[in-house]
């Protein structure tokens, strides 16, 4: 998973100023997630210990006559155009009922202001309602998509490497003063697990996870250092 900057971000995207948190279908072959799992972010997205994001949907406009953390997330306009919970709510029920393949999605992770980690593309398999003590909201289970690393033969690290928590993330990235360990490189900077997880190495604790730039993580491989 790569560190990288807001302007980055933008650049991965070719130049789109991806604002909103849910953006279905804004490439032709994807949408884009942004989620964050801080204490005080506005929405509860989730990492479940499979991998998979538990992404939570998005709430009504900004209202004077009503609290919108207090009304139901909308499926849909006033003049009945679909939102995007309900747009990617659509994608994930045609693909339960056998119409179209997983909705590919690109899934940024905010850490701190400024500071994100391309966590990869994701399939959204499934969609649903969900009461939350005050008001319905919509969940959206995206699960890792393997296409793009199952010919690497250590894919079962790459992939456990976006399992590491929100926190975890955080820790390491403030312990590491946003350096590579190695160089003190601020370039290219991805989370790197120093025992790889196939070799029983762990995503939940900081002291197993590192900041490596681009050279020194493929240096690294799978090798324990």
């Amino acid at each position: 998973m790569k560190v990288i900057s807001y302007p980055q971000l933008v650049m991965n995207e070719g130049g789109i100023q991806v604002q909103k948190g849910m953006n279905f279908a804004i490439k032709k072959s994807y949408s884009i997630v942004l989620m964050s799992t801080e204490k005080n972010a506005p929405y509860n997205d989730s990492m479940l210990e499979d991998g998979v994001i538990e992404y939570e949907g998005h709430d009504a406009p900004r209202n004077d006559s009503y609290n919108k953390k207090e009304v139901d997330q909308p499926i849909a306009t006033k003049t009945g155009t679909l939102t995007e919970n309900g747009k990617f709510m659509q994608a994930a029920d045609n693909f339960k009922e056998g119409k179209r393949e997983p909705a590919l999605v690109k899934v940024y992770r905010k850490i701190r202001k400024g500071v994100w980690v391309d966590m990869g593309f994701y399939d959204l398999i499934d969609g649903f309602n969900k009461f939350d003590g005050k008001r319905n909201v919509f969940k959206f289970l995206l699960k890792p998509n393997t296409n793009e690393i199952d010919e690497n033969p250590d894919y079962i690290d790459l992939l456990h490497n976006r399992q590491i928590p929100g926190e975890v993330q955080r820790e390491v990235y403030e312990r590491d003063k946003g350096e590579c360990r190695i160089c003190g490189s601020k370039d290219n900077l991805h989370f790197d697990h120093i025992l790889p997880y196939s070799k029983g190495g762990s995503s939940k604790v900081a002291t197993n996870i590192q900041l490596l730039c681009a050279r020194h993580n493929l240096q690294k491989g799978a090798k324990f250092q």
